[in-house]
């Protein structure tokens, strides 16, 4: 296990001193079905290209979102993990899976109690990186997040639809 985990970050040093290592700011907006609103969520993004046309992204943010008219806030900060694969040198399609720590708030009035779990979610979608110089790089993209938050017993909440989509733009400084 230590070999491989070893081999893992040569090789994650090699390909960032041969195709960069980025690691920057993520912000952007995102929607879920049923959402009050759209909200803005924000970040810190880290991005290599393993091979050329290939690349993986690792990155953490915080996203809060209301849903039936504010009775229920959810609060996450979720983690991803993305694989890119590169079909131009800018243009990307993008895979990978996300570990959301949620936190659920209900109105008190409500008197449900409030609950924190850990949800599994998948998404999938493309974007456009740019370079901006030596070592700076812009990336946006678009994905969907399937992702169930499993509410409470909360009248009207049973249909309620948690994936959601989202727009980002990352700007990485390399490493």
């Amino acid at each position: 296990m230590k070999i491989k985990v070893t081999a893992l970050i040569l090789v994650l040093l090699f390909s960032s001193s041969v195709l960069g290592l980025g690691l920057g700011p993520q912000v952007g907006i995102y929607k879920s079905k049923d959402a009050d609103k759209s909200s803005t969520m924000f970040g810190l993004a880290l991005r290599t290209k393993l091979l050329p046309t290939l690349g993986i992204e690792g990155s953490i943010n915080y996203r809060q979102e209301k849903y039936m008219d504010g009775w229920v806030t959810v609060k996450s900060w979720p983690i991803q993990a993305t694989g890119l694969i590169y079909v131009l040198p800018i243009l990307y399609g993008a895979a990978g899976m996300g570990w959301y720590n949620v936190t659920i708030d209900y109105k008190d009035e409500l008197e449900i109690e409030d609950e924190t779990a850990r949800r599994i979610g998948w998404h999938f979608g493309g974007g456009l990186e740019l370079p901006l110089g030596p070592s700076m790089t812009l990336a946006g993209d678009v994905r969907y997040v399937f992702l169930d938050y499993k509410f409470k017993e909360v009248p009207g909440s049973g249909d309620k639809k948690n994936d959601f989509y989202v727009i980002a733009i990352s700007l990485l400084f390399g490493l």
